[in-house]
């Protein structure tokens, strides 16, 4: 059973919403991320990144980060850029990009399904990352970042939310600078809301489709607080955690493609020669975008080729029978000597929203061979979670990405 609960959020001002809400703090660098804040200065980004708005030379780790990201969220709930709702309600977000729509709910989860399960992760998560967002939510005492949480399709959840966004006006419809649009309805009915809450509670599984790092840290927040707090009763706000919840139906994963920077001293002769034992290889005329499962395709020497895995290397295992786990297994470990692609420098990974002309400018500038490949489905990210094994890095890349600063979840203030 999940639990999934309205909360009142802090949101903003729909007059500067446009400006406030920012991609995730961590799809830039650190240079980007100051050039982008000071393009935008009410971006939330100054918030998530505070480093930006400090010379080059300060240390985004230290205290006086984390400090600095409280004082400029405290100030923007205080002088009038964020609103409180004055009940807890549940949101539609709906995000609109290249004709597309995916919408979702946004909603507090808790903190004990994530622990027990029934919110299910595919990924590792790394220390050094959780530990920069704990101490940013510890700090601010607040979430900022939602949760990209997934869901086996529920007509009737999918029954109300059409509804509310068929009668009703959006509260926010802004589209941002990189052309995905964005809309947010507020559910305030306490039908509505008692009829959502009994619907998810329904389920006895929830997905992590992007951001286990966030998730991971939050979690880890609500639980130093438990032990800060140990009379809790389980209904404070440290112990749930702000996500967007979206059915499956209406989720596209895009490729996430590899490029290898050397031949591990060899070359691209012996590389096709050897390709030739565990692919049919058809050159291309065109940038090969693969169109089916077990296909990938490749980029070398200013030419595309389609690779096809034969027939006895395609394998029924959730993680095995992934098409980043055939290349891993078949080419890059054992021609490349990439052993751990989680660790090694000598290959590089290029999200499919950048296009194959990236790959193609990569191959120039400073890689040998580029892989495209075939998008992992979401059906295939739940086999893996649901069978409790984890995916190889980088298999899948979500589009459009959700905004943060739009809906700040505080923890111990509602």
């Amino acid at each position: 059973m999940a639990v999934i609960r309205p909360f009142a959020a802090y949101r903003p001002d729909p007059e500067v919403v446009s400006e406030v809400a920012a991609l995730p703090y961590d799809v830039y660098n650190r240079k980007e991320a100051k050039e982008e804040v000071a393009r935008t200065p009410k971006s939330f980004l100054a918030i998530d990144r505070p480093e930006s708005t400090k010379p080059d030379d300060f240390d985004m780790y230290s205290d006086e980060a984390y400090a600095t990201a409280k004082k400029l969220l405290d100030t923007a709930l205080q002088d009038g850029t964020y609103l409180q709702e004055d009940m807890p309600v549940y949101y539609i977000y709906e995000l609109v990009m290249d004709g597309r729509s995916q919408t979702g709910l946004v909603a507090c989860a808790s903190i004990d399904d994530y622990v027990n399960g029934v919110i299910k992760k595919h990924e590792n998560t790394r220390e050094e990352k959780e530990q920069d967002r704990i101490r940013h939510i510890d700090t601010c005492d607040a979430q900022t970042g939602p949760i990209f949480l997934a869901y086996r399709e529920q007509p009737e959840i999918s029954v109300i939310i059409r509804c509310i966004q068929q009668d009703e006006e959006p509260v926010y419809d802004f589209t941002a600078p990189d052309g995905v649009t964005h809309r947010v309805w507020v559910i305030d009915d306490p039908a509505d809301i008692q009829a959502l809450e009994k619907e998810f509670a329904e389920l006895d599984r929830i997905y992590i489709a992007d951001g286990h790092h966030r998730a991971a840290s939050a979690v880890k927040v609500g639980l130093l607080r438990r032990k800060e707090n140990p009379d809790y009763k389980g209904t404070e706000e440290f112990n749930y955690f702000l996500s967007v919840l979206f059915p499956d139906s209406e989720l596209a994963i895009l490729p996430y493609n590899r490029v290898v920077k050397d031949w591990n001293g060899r070359s691209e002769e012996q590389f096709m020669q050897f390709a030739e034992g565990v692919c049919e290889i058809r050159p291309s005329d065109k940038p090969v975008q693969p169109e089916k499962k077990g296909v990938v395709g490749c980029f070398t020497g200013g030419k595309w080729y389609e690779l096809s895995f034969r027939k006895e290397l395609m394998n029924d295992d959730p993680v095995e029978g992934l098409d980043v786990s055939l290349l891993q297994k078949n080419l890059l470990e054992p021609f490349f000597g990439i052993e751990d692609p989680r660790t090694s420098d000598r290959i590089d990974f290029v999200g499919g929203i950048r296009g194959l002309g990236e790959l193609e400018k990569r191959v120039a500038e400073d890689a040998v061979i580029a892989f495209s490949m075939y998008p992992t489905s979401i059906q295939e990210l739940f086999s893996v979670a649901d069978a409790g094994l984890l995916m190889p890095p980088k298999s899948t890349w979500f589009e459009p990405k959700l905004r943060s600063g739009i809906f700040i979840h505080k923890l111990s203030e509602q």
